[in-house]
């Protein structure tokens, strides 16, 4: 009987050397004569331990990582397939601490499942919340999510139920769902995790969506530096329509959805969700004017709804388990569980999985293992680069929506990129103001002037003497209002985010060239 092996395929791994991993493997158990069966999985996001193999046994998978080709045949020699001991070794992979005190549900297939094959997506509770869906109505679908407390995994929060009802209550002959997949917020990777690990999981929330609302097409916005999941993707929509779960007559039911991968423009804007249906429609990507909303006149002038894959793909867990069960999981109005994207000067980058209500001392100190410089935590941004910097002061706030609010910050997509004592906090607010300018769609003057003329006010406010600074920093500030009060769309309106709350916590990063002579 063949052992089975698995070898990761995400982007993330592949970057860290899988293939040649994988390679070698296949080459070594051959030269060997021994019989395996290699599956590439998605990455279970730990990526400290990147690639990390698995060997399936009778009393489930053993872990081996980091392993590179180099290690194959010592793997071997140590008998790894038999869980023979290794310096590799990692022991039972569900004992792993990192994941062990996880709570997994939107990744609860990610790294376990090969994510182009059904038959293992439906073993592993696949499809079970659609086939719940087609045997209630639409109203009776949206009431489920709405009842959920599920909110977009994205920037505004915005509950996803009502997003959905007010679409449904539309009068039009075609409706759409979109996927915003256009993962662009430095410090994320749970959008790509998710569409290269367990593609079908996405594919089943959006047809989910479309049956709720009655829409019967839906586009995935891929992000175009993400081929590996295109490639995903796109093999999982034909694998999907081959076994009745797409197009005109989905499982039998007469109801239909079809779907379509469409790769994004690579501008950041395309993440804010009126200058991706511009994109989609084929034109430059720019902010539209709201109202109307576009659960009301969005993709081609029809009602659609838009949300992200974190989203989408929480919705057939809720659809299988029932609105109850996931509610119990969070705190506040934050229900259900958020994946957290762990990066920047940490011992453990990766990706986490938790109900709201964990802190960011928490993930810094027990998941990432604090630094890996071995200097002090000084900063950690969160959100994406326009989220507020957060100081060692505020690490015990909760993960939770209202709680970032309170303190001037975001959750966004859940990214968390981490800085040590070494950074400098002027440099890091003007590259927000820089990065505003770089992506900006010129829309409206707030943000495609005010970042600009935020870099030369950091400018002169780091350069300047002790009464320039002073009438500097309050331009600086007047500026960051009319930006946020301003803007058409986030991308103006929260550059100032990063900008005030570096201004606010860190003040002697902006004393003038003078100032810090004396």
């Amino acid at each position: 009987m063949s052992i089975t092996v698995y070898v990761p395929r995400d982007a993330g791994s592949l970057s860290l050397g899988a293939e040649a991993v994988a390679s070698a493997i296949a080459t070594e158990a051959k030269r060997r004569g021994l019989e395996i069966r290699i599956v590439r999985n998605g990455s279970r996001g730990l990526y400290w331990l990147e690639p990390m193999v698995e060997v399936a046994t009778p009393e489930g998978r053993v872990a081996f990582g980091p392993v590179q080709a180099d290690d194959v045949a010592g793997l071997f020699d140590a008998d790894f397939l038999h869980t023979g001991h290794h310096a590799l070794s990692l022991g039972p992979t569900e004992e792993i601490g990192y994941l062990k005190s996880q709570q997994r549900l939107t990744f609860a297939r990610v790294g376990i499942v090969d994510p182009r094959s059904l038959v293992d997506y439906r073993a592993h509770g696949g499809y079970r919340g659609l086939e719940n869906a087609l045997g209630m109505s639409g109203p009776e679908v949206v009431q489920a999510v709405t009842d959920s407390g599920l909110r977009g995994r994205g920037g505004a929060a915005f509950p996803a139920g009502i997003k959905w009802k007010t679409c449904m209550d539309a009068q039009a002959s075609q409706k759409y769902i979109v996927c915003n997949a256009d993962e662009g917020d430095s410090g994320t990777y749970a959008d790509r995790m998710i569409m290269e690990g367990d593609p079908f999981v996405l594919i089943e929330g959006m047809t989910i969506a479309g049956l709720a609302v009655g829409a019967t097409q839906g586009y995935i916005y891929l992000r175009v530096e993400y081929p590996h999941a295109q490639r995903a993707l796109d093999s999982a929509i034909q694998t999907a329509a081959a076994g009745g779960y797409l197009g005109s007559d989905i499982h039998g039911s007469g109801k239909a959805f079809h779907l379509d991968v469409r790769m994004a423009a690579g501008a950041y804007i395309c993440g804010e969700e009126t200058s991706l249906l511009e994109s989609l429609e084929g034109k430059r990507g720019m902010v539209r004017f709201k109202p109307p909303l576009p659960a009301i006149e969005g993709l081609f002038g029809k009602p659609t709804v838009i949300n992200n894959v974190v989203t989408l793909a929480s919705v057939p867990t809720i659809l299988d388990k029932g609105a109850a069960f996931y509610r119990d999981y969070g705190m506040g109005r934050s229900r259900g569980t958020l994946p957290l994207q762990l990066a920047g000067n940490l011992k453990r980058a990766g990706l986490v999985e938790r109900a709201f209500g964990l802190t960011l001392r928490e993930l810094i100190e027990d998941y990432g293992g604090g630094t890996v410089s071995g200097r002090p935590v000084r900063a950690i941004q969160v959100g994406g680069p326009l989220g507020a910097y957060i100081p060692v002061s505020q690490l015990d706030t909760p993960i939770d929506y209202e709680a970032f609010i309170a303190i001037g910050g975001m959750l966004g997509h859940g990214g968390i990129v981490v800085f040590d004592d070494s950074v400098d906090m002027a440099a890091q607010a003007r590259y927000a103001m820089e990065f505003c300018a770089i992506e900006s769609c010129g829309k409206c003057t707030p943000c495609r002037i005010g970042s600009t003329r935020g870099m030369e006010v950091i400018d002169r406010l780091k350069a300047g003497d002790t009464a320039e600074r002073d009438r500097n920093e309050v331009l600086l500030r007047d500026l960051c209002q009319t930006m946020l009060g301003g803007s058409l769309c986030a991308l103006g309106g929260m550059a100032p985010f990063p900008v005030l709350s570096a201004l606010d916590h860190f003040p002697e990063d902006f004393a003038g060239a003078a100032e810090a002579a004396i």
